[in-house]
């Protein structure tokens, strides 16, 4: 099975204009956000235009969209025991969901949020509940509901295989294939995770299959700035952080990095690219060739 590998690339000009930009970096997969993710976005649709021109930006990268992951707004707090922010919180997923599978895209990752009263069962059914309400806001859909590892500051949930497979285990049966998770490179080695040993990234994926019955829906491919178990959420190129190269090439030759979307988050040279620029940014460019080397 195939490797799919990409990036979150830059939406400068709209979402179509990060596939574009994606697909001339040759890339497989992407990551885009549907919203400013600074904001609930609870009350945002999508429009038809905007549906159709990533659609075809898509088509013209020769990007299947089952390997396109739409990030959710960071901003949404679904573990928290507050009601106003847990319910629109629970809206802006809902809505996540809505947008992304107008677009057709093959998942929605999000972060679970923090468990401020530190009762971290009770938060795991606030997370399950989020995701079912989402779930039956678009009934019948085949855009997954994808729960991403945290680095886990403070207290932020979901950053250990038990924790991710307690927010699983509250969903209902009939609806646990439209759901599962996702694991960030970054996140696992700032949660205490540490990848660079031998054989550790096997037995990390054994750890989180073990605890939620199935391997990951995909990887975010970071290197960590801070180290291990700093959880601290710092992004830097695959080479340039504390994880360095080797665990990287390792998750590679394991099965369960195959047939799902590898996705980069990792820092863009150019941010301020024009909106009708469809070049690919050097970093990407770069990150891609390191990627394509893992497979050889």
């Amino acid at each position: 099975m195939a490797h799919f590998y990409g990036a979150h690339t830059i939406n400068n000009g709209g979402i179509h204009m990060a596939a574009r930009r994606a697909g001339a970096a040759n890339m497989r997969a992407m990551q885009a956000f549907t919203a400013i993710p600074n904001y609930y976005g609870d009350r945002i649709s999508i429009k038809p235009e905007r549906v159709e021109r990533f659609r075809a930006a898509l088509a013209e990268a020769q990007i299947d969209s089952k390997y396109v992951i739409v990030h959710a707004a960071y901003v949404l707090n679904t573990a928290t025991p507050e009601d106003d922010k847990n319910m629109r919180a629970r809206a802006g997923l809902a809505k996540e969901l809505e947008r992304s599978s107008a677009l057709g895209v093959g998942c929605v990752c999000f972060h679970p949020g923090a468990a401020t009263d530190g009762d971290r069962e009770a938060a795991a059914e606030r997370v399950a509940r989020a995701i079912v309400q989402a779930l039956e806001h678009v009934p019948n859909g085949s855009t997954r509901v994808l729960v991403e590892n945290t680095a886990g500051a403070g207290r932020t949930f979901a950053k250990t295989a038990v924790e991710v497979g307690a927010i699983l285990r509250h969903v209902p049966q009939a609806l646990r294939h439209r759901t599962g998770y996702g694991l960030d490179t970054c996140h696992l080695f700032s949660s205490g995770y540490d990848l660079r040993e031998s054989g550790a990234v096997a037995r990390v994926l054994d750890e989180f299959e073990e605890a939620t019955g199935e391997p990951p829906g995909f990887f975010h491919l970071n290197d960590s700035e801070g180290g291990l178990g700093s959880n601290k959420d710092r992004h830097v190129l695959i080479g340039d952080g504390q994880i360095g190269v080797e665990p990287f090439r390792a998750l590679f030759h394991d099965r369960r990095s195959q047939g799902i979307p590898l996705v980069l988050e990792t820092p863009q040279l150019n941010p301020e690219i024009a909106d009708d620029d469809p070049s690919p940014d050097p970093y990407d460019v770069q990150m891609m060739a390191l990627l394509e080397s893992f497979t050889h």
